[in-house]
């Protein structure tokens, strides 16, 4: 199948009502044809009762759902054409893995033969030739989750939709089956609808990623844009680590807005607006990635684009790969810096450094956590 054959999911306007409840408030999404789109947020955020009214397992109170051009919010679930993958994979266990991949093509049209190539195919395309016989007991988490999968795809759906589906997993196997997903669903091309609350994951199969919270969608964009670009603390807050510090715009000048820190010393950050920032209140965000720590006589410091926050590390954790370092800023305020080691020299626990961030790496967020500028 290839995105040109597969399914838009334009969902308009849609609110999911229970007694006191607003489980979706108000929520508006294009998904594109082939796309693997993530619903990503904390749990009780609304996503999962998102995604079944999408399925059809849940009524909404208000708005459309469109595949296509057809309205399918009035078809009954059954008719929809989704697969559907949930987290504890609701494979029959009395029946073999090909009997649970062949349970969902019993209904359909099509000759004896024509279901079983459907069934081989399937079981190839997750890597489980040869386990046809193998009731779910004899298989391994990972190996029950491929048969999941394959029973959501061998009735070749207009959209896949996933429910937390690695989260019973081990952290190694998770990150090797994210790789397999992905392959798979770019392989077939099928628009793909993915419900998780892990940052990571959402990050490293998404082409695009909606953030939700109390039932609405906050920011929805690519990877890139989510991570580095977030409009709302609460979704900088929620995807990644970071750095929060409180002061006020000074002036803005060349693109470039200079904070003064209420705690002392001065952040700049790149901004699109102008003077009216001038005296706002603000708060000055940045990724734990994108703090340089400098001994206090390196020359690096003398960089008057990028001024420098004196601070003393209180504490410092190896981490294989990385280095986190604490820093207690001079005027108490404190920030984490975490970085890729490849050796050499570490600073240590009480060392004097200059912080320097630079403008680029920089997002304001106003008093109700709004991107400003």
């Amino acid at each position: 199948m290839s995105a040109q054959d597969s399914t838009r999911l334009l969902i308009k306007d849609l609110a999911v009502h229970f007694t006191g409840v607003r489980a979706v408030d108000d929520v508006s999404l294009d998904v594109r044809p082939g796309e693997f789109f993530s619903l990503l947020g904390p749990s009780g955020c609304g996503k999962t009762t998102l995604l079944r009214t999408i399925a059809g397992f849940y009524r909404q109170s208000a708005g459309t759902i469109h595949f296509n051009e057809t309205r399918i919010d009035n078809v009954p679930a059954h008719r929809r054409d989704t697969g559907m993958v949930f987290q504890h994979y609701a494979i029959f266990p009395h029946l073999d893995v090909w009997q649970n991949v062949a349970y969902g093509l019993r209904t359909r049209p099509g000759t004896k033969e024509e279901k079983a190539e459907r069934v081989r195919a399937a079981l190839e395309l997750v890597d489980l030739t040869g386990l046809e016989r193998r009731k779910p007991r004899q298989l391994s988490g990972g190996q029950q989750q491929r048969v999941a999968v394959a029973r959501a795809i061998v009735i070749r759906p207009r959209l896949l939709l996933m429910d937390e589906p690695l989260a019973n997993l081990d952290a190694k196997l998770r990150v090797r089956l994210r790789t397999d997903l992905r392959t798979l669903q770019k392989r077939l091309g099928i628009t793909t609808i993915y419900v998780t609350h892990d940052q990571e994951e959402a990050l490293s199969l998404s082409d695009r990623i909606a953030v939700m919270f109390d039932g609405r969608v906050h920011q929805v964009g690519t990877p890139e844009e989510i991570y580095g670009h977030p409009t709302h603390r609460k979704v900088a807050e929620f995807v990644g680590e970071g750095n929060y510090l409180p002061g006020s715009v000074r002036a803005v000048s060349g693109g470039v807005a200079t904070v003064e820190l209420v705690n002392g010393g001065t952040l700049r950050a790149a901004v699109a607006s102008g003077s009216e920032l001038v005296g706002q209140k603000v708060i000055a965000s940045f990724r734990q990635h994108t703090p340089r720590l400098h001994a206090v006589d390196d020359a690096a410091n003398a960089n008057a684009a990028h001024p420098p926050l004196p601070g003393t590390i209180t504490l410092r954790t190896y981490l294989g790969d990385t280095v986190r370092y604490e820093v207690e800023l001079a005027g108490g305020a404190a920030l984490a810096s975490e970085r890729y080691f490849a050796g050499g020299e570490l600073l240590n626990e009480g060392d004097a450094v200059s912080v320097t961030v630079p403008p680029e790496a920089v997002t304001l967020f106003d008093d109700d956590g709004r991107r400003v500028g």
